[in-house]
């Protein structure tokens, strides 16, 4: 089966681009918006709204697969591409894509991608956004012409097994920390908040205490929603590089905070995503591998993440070999291909590290379909409910794919 025809169309995302540094410098809120001026090329004003690209990948026996560009809020930060616009990207697809995904005969997933993974055009690799859209639509048109699910090819060409059962998923509360929380446990979520604590003055504290007394309430606020002690979910915090700042990068006092917020979290597991970021990857590796030594050797459970830095399969590797922490983010929209997503998750399992199958909330709805069936054939320890910042609608989204393809991969047994 071939391919007759690619198109091509603008859409938006589901959250926004913001510009992180900004924010990290105390950018002021206007009620949406933010006040003052952007600091990372190509952003126009601090918070901007998101976009994606469409692509439809049309069959020979009249079929369409889909995938989406997208690219994560935070863009152009931590050794990110820069801000994707899609009418600046639209003609650059149709004139250099376009010809080669017309008639392009459709065979393995892995064969496909491996076409365009290293292709340059004027002078540079596609944008992360495109290859990550590209991936999908190829991935759908392998799953479409085999009449299977995308997991199903996934499993098939990288020799895993076909398990019909869940993917814990972290809810993701954008900055309704509260209400959101209360919405995840009436739900029953797995893992919960995220937080967005992307702020030393209102959210996290000059010593912490900010974000301490937001476990305590977070803990609190389980067991009186909660229908049954049963239900215990782990819980999640991104705190964007803020605890290093806030403690001057000493690493004895950044251990002593993050141990002690064990005892705040009093029995229910706890991750701390990206404790310090020392704006380059050697340096961000080094840091947070003196961090998570520091833990275990105080014998705490507090699992640290690493995001920031870890934007490709070296990345991933690097973090990985050095020990730099006890779970990766694969954040999937800078992964680039999805390709590069599911080889990084494997590398991780292999190597005994915890993998995060992230992304963004600056994704869509397709691109959050497309990572449920990459969880599903790689079994990350958990998966990110995405896109946007509503939380409801994103684990409408992730859940209901999640348990379809669970459904359907159990008739097949």
């Amino acid at each position: 089966m071939k391919i007759i025809q690619p198109v091509f169309s603008r859409g938006v995302s589901a959250f926004y681009f913001d510009d992180q540094r900004a924010i990290k410098k105390g950018a002021g809120h206007d009620g949406f918006d933010y006040i003052g001026a952007p600091i990372t090329p190509k952003f126009r004003r601090i918070r901007e709204a998101g976009q994606s690209i469409s692509i439809q990948l049309i069959l020979e026996d009249g079929q369409v697969a889909l995938g989406d560009c997208a690219a994560v809020q935070y863009s152009g930060a931590g050794g990110r591409d820069s801000l994707f616009l899609a009418d600046e990207y639209i003609p650059f697809l149709n004139k250099y894509l376009k010809p080669l995904l017309s008639g392009l005969e459709i065979s393995t997933f892995r064969k496909m991608t491996e076409q365009f993974v290293n292709l340059e055009f004027e002078g540079s690799r596609l944008h992360n956004a495109l290859r990550y859209g590209l991936s999908q639509a190829l991935l759908d048109a392998r799953a479409k012409s085999m009449h299977q699910l995308p997991c199903q090819v996934i499993c098939e060409e990288y020799e895993l097994p076909v398990i019909s059962a869940r993917i814990p998923i972290l809810g993701q509360s954008g900055d309704n920390r509260y209400e959101n929380v209360d919405k995840m446990i009436l739900r029953g979520v797995e893992v919960l908040p995220h937080g967005l604590i992307n702020n030393i003055s209102e959210k996290l504290g000059s010593n912490g205490e900010k974000l301490r007394e937001y476990i305590c309430w977070l803990v609190s606020r389980i067991r009186k929603l909660r229908e049954s002690e049963e239900y215990c979910p782990a819980l999640h915090i991104d705190v964007y590089g803020t605890i290093g700042i806030a403690f001057n990068y000493d690493y004895e006092k950044i251990v002593d905070y993050i141990t002690s917020l064990e005892l705040s979290a009093d029995g229910f597991p706890l991750s701390i995503e990206g404790p310090v970021d020392m704006e380059e990857k050697t340096r961000t590796i080094e840091a947070l591998s003196i961090i998570t030594a520091g833990l275990e050797k105080r014998g705490s459970n507090v699992k640290i993440v690493a995001d920031e830095w870890c934007n490709t399969i070296k990345d991933v590797h690097d973090f990985v070999d050095s020990r730099a922490c006890h779970t990766i983010q694969v954040k999937t929209p800078v992964m680039g291909g999805i390709e590069n997503s599911i080889d990084s998750i494997l590398y991780c399992k292999k190597n005994s590290i915890g993998a995060y199958l992230g992304g963004t909330c600056n994704e869509t709805d397709i691109s959050a379909r497309m990572c449920v069936h990459i969880a599903m054939a790689t079994r990350p320890e958990i998966m990110l409910a995405k896109p946007g910042m509503g939380f409801d609608e994103a684990y409408t989204i992730a859940n209901n794919e999640m348990e379809r393809t669970i459904a359907y991969l159990s008739l097949k047994k």
